[in-house]
């Protein structure tokens, strides 16, 4: 879980909101493999988490990256894509009675096969929970 701070580096809220955040999954399930609060630049370096933070979980480095807040998050987001050619997905509405996603405007062909798979996907774990719920498998809004 990112912020701007690693493993109380700085004792302000924002990063105490994060610390919180942790401490709460790990409460909720042990077995996660999460971890931080922790800088991006080492949350996805194994290098430095093996030098800086050997206590650490994350031996091989973060595979996900939680953002602390949605600026950040469609900030990098939108830098990885355009700079660093990634593949994004996104976004995702989550906690939703059905699966939603948001087109955003321009939308390639794969970006709409992305989300209707992820809503298929999505559609099919929601059945395999509740059969007896008759409701539309998905929801789509182009924005």
């Amino acid at each position: 879980m990112l912020s701007f701070s690693s493993f109380g580096g700085a004792n302000h809220p924002l990063c105490g909101k994060v610390r919180k955040a942790v401490a709460l999954l790990h409460l909720a399930d042990p077995s996660l493999i999460v971890d931080g609060e922790i800088m991006a630049d080492a949350a996805v370096s194994p290098e430095m988490m093996a030098n800086d933070y050997p206590f650490s979980p994350l031996k091989s480095g973060a595979n996900v990256l939680i953002f602390p807040d949605l600026d950040s998050a469609n900030i990098a987001c939108k830098l990885l894509n355009k700079l660093g050619g990634a593949q994004t997905l996104g976004p995702i509405l989550m906690g939703m009675r059905r699966p939603v996603h948001v087109l955003a405007r321009g939308a390639d062909v794969e970006d709409i096969v992305n989300a209707t798979t992820l809503a298929v996907l999505e559609a099919v774990e929601m059945e395999r929970e509740d059969k007896t719920v008759d409701r539309p498998k998905a929801v789509f809004a182009a924005v």
